[in-house]
């Protein structure tokens, strides 16, 4: 019998396996899909052509569990993307990660502009390393705050104080305002001003105006690659890359990872979890249960509702996922060929951000409001082959498509095949406006609405964080109020995925935090 059963092998699960069973304890890891990876799982879903079928780009993997897990040394190797390209009606907008070169680009649109964002760049780098420890930390439950709670409080106080006046009230800001009205503080060229407040709606059913995305915002800034902040990366070998790495981590310290291991409930015996029953009628038994299936799944499906007190039932009815975000991915014969900047070139080795004003990003919004995809919908995209070789054969590429708003929730009717494939041709026809000829040039395509991200991957309601990442769902509100320390009401169940904080994204720190509680339980 192991001492800890994990439920999920995503990579949250896998880096809470790996710190227990470097801790000594016996861990098993039951995932129900063929491959481990969850979310962040690279699949070769066309021969030769290897997608980031989910998640595609990595920034908010904590550096301490790349450290600690020794995950270079598993065979993680990150390749930094290389700015951000915006391509526009009448010309684009270029973001190199050369301040020199940046300057000059920004100051095509305005020299105001280009001017001010070194002094914002400073400032959320600041609010970063404010927020930083956050991620890593346990957060205390405000009514009953012990010695170590109160000493992470006076470390919040401390760090608060040293940002100044001008900054603490920026940072306040921040949890509360708009992503548009943030930004708008600095800058005013519209494509500029649209393409980082885009930034604060990933993953939410919310606009650019919706108070709440700056925190958002801030979130995207917290990652770091080699200690620079703001800065992505693609893995060698797409994002499943990362959880390879975890696995072999955990794997290497005694862990027991079993693909294809449906969970169909947890065990509970005397109000504490004892164990797992799998869809094959087979039963695991351990001293505790970890759970990185997202608060809906663990509870209102493997666990019931009715074992469950009234107050954290209605918890977990009430928890918002409200999934708008679709995946496209492509395989092409040819790299796209935009018209406003041609040929080839280190724009297409960084991001593509199709947001070409604030008025596009808001016209978007708007249709999903209102249950219907976005009939231009706002477009994160990474060419990944362009910098990793080993995803495409030779001469051909990955396009991977990141597509907001595809509501999970339709007005009329639900996703099926047919909304399926208008939407991926609504991706196409929105890229045609600046690759005309990129029809011509797909050799294959995956889609994936909210629904299939719901039933491929568990993802309730296809929300990539597992949960709202706004200000009333994070940190000690994260699950809800009084649960924000991983455990649960099920004695010896504890939540180790994203919908604990911090939240999501290929970050790890839930996973890890939750082994911290779990390792001085047992």
């Amino acid at each position: 019998m192991p001492d800890v059963v994990v439920i999920g092998g995503g990579h949250n699960g896998l880096v809470c396996a790996a710190y227990l069973a470097k801790a000594g304890l016996s861990v098993t890891v039951v995932e129900r899909r063929h491959i481990l990876g969850g979310a962040a799982v690279t699949e070769e879903i066309f021969p030769g052509f290897k997608y980031s079928v989910c998640s595609y780009a990595v920034s908010l993997l904590r550096p301490e569990i790349i450290r600690e897990l020794e995950l270079a040394r598993h065979g993680l190797t990150l390749l930094p993307l290389d700015g951000t390209f915006t391509p526009l009606a009448d010309g684009d907008l270029w973001r190199p990660e050369d301040p020199r070169a940046k300057h000059a680009e920004i100051a095509r649109h305005s020299r105001r502009d280009a001017d001010a964002y070194e002094d914002f760049t400073a400032t959320m780098c600041a609010m970063a390393a404010f927020a930083k420890p956050l991620l890593g930390m346990i957060p205390p439950d405000p009514n009953a705050i012990d010695l170590r709670g109160l000493l992470d409080a006076a470390g919040l106080g401390r760090a608060f104080r040293k940002l100044g006046g001008r900054r603490q009230h920026l940072l306040i800001q921040l949890l509360s305002s708009s992503a548009l009205d943030f930004v708008e503080r600095w800058f005013e060229s519209d494509p500029l001003k649209a393409t980082l407040a885009a930034s604060g709606i990933i993953g939410t059913f919310l606009g650019v105006r919706s108070p709440g995305t700056a925190y958002v915002l801030l979130h995207h800034y917290m990652g770091e690659i080699d200690g620079a902040f703001r800065s992505w990366g693609l893995p060698r070998g797409g994002t499943g890359a990362v959880s390879m790495a975890i696995a072999g981590a955990a794997s290497e310290a005694g862990a027991v990872l079993r693909p294809s291991s449906p969970v169909a409930r947890i065990l509970i015996d005397g109000g504490a979890a004892v164990g797992v029953v799998l869809e094959s009628g087979e039963e695991i038994r351990a001293r505790a249960v970890a759970s990185s299936a997202d608060l809906r799944v663990t509870f209102a499906r493997l666990v019931g509702l009715e074992h469950l007190p009234t107050e954290f039932a209605g918890l977990v009815r009430g928890f918002r996922f409200r999934g708008a975000t679709a995946k496209v991915n492509l395989a092409l014969d040819a790299l796209p060929d935009f018209r406003c900047r041609p040929g080839a070139g280190p724009h297409l080795a960084g991001a593509i951000s199709i947001s070409p004003s604030t008025t596009y990003l808001e016209r978007a919004y708007d249709d999903a409001k209102y249950g219907a995809a976005s009939a231009r919908p706002y477009m994160d995209i990474v060419i990944p082959s362009v910098t990793d070789p080993t995803v495409a054969p030779p001469g051909r590429h990955v396009m991977s498509c990141f597509v907001q708003y595809a509501p999970y929730a339709l007005a009329e009717g639900t996703w099926d095949d047919a909304r399926r494939e208008a939407l991926g041709d609504t991706v196409l026809d929105t890229l045609a406006e600046h690759v005309p000829d990129i029809h011509s040039h797909v050799l294959h395509r995956q889609v994936l609405t909210p629904l299939d991200l719901e039933r491929e991957f568990g993802l309730s309601e296809g929300n990539i964080f597992h949960g709202e990442l706004t200000p009333d769902q994070l940190f000690f509100m994260r699950p809800g109020p009084g649960w924000a320390r991983h455990e649960t009401p099920i004695r010896r169940l504890y939540l180790c995925g994203s919908s604990a904080h911090p939240g999501g994204g290929i970050m790890g720190a839930p996973g890890r935090n939750a082994a911290r509680i779990i390792r001085r339980a047992l």
